[in-house]
């Protein structure tokens, strides 16, 4: 008794199956794209600091070359809790 008749010596039931998940896996890698905005490419362009910024940055330097810049432990640990505080 033959279980299989001629038309189906190549049939493969699970050859639709792995198609399906070879075209998944092609679409999976085509779909993922990363397109930044203008506004963070002029944000990435900006290497200079503001000039704000660059002034606070020249008043500490100058501090620290005078010995006269000063660091409060309790401020900083203060700082410290609120900044690991709102991570978790």
């Amino acid at each position: 008794m033959k279980i299989q008749g001629p038309n189906h010596s190549n049939f493969n039931p699970y050859q639709k199956q792995l198609q399906k998940q070879a075209d998944m896996k092609q679409q999976a890698a085509k779909a993922d794209q990363l397109q930044i905005s203008d506004q963070a490419k002029q944000l990435q362009g900006s290497d200079k600091p503001s000039d704000l910024r660059q002034k606070q940055v020249d008043q500490i330097k100058q501090s620290v070359q005078s010995g006269d810049y000063s660091i409060d432990p309790k401020k900083t640990s203060q700082k410290m809790l609120e900044f690991w505080s709102n991570q978790v």
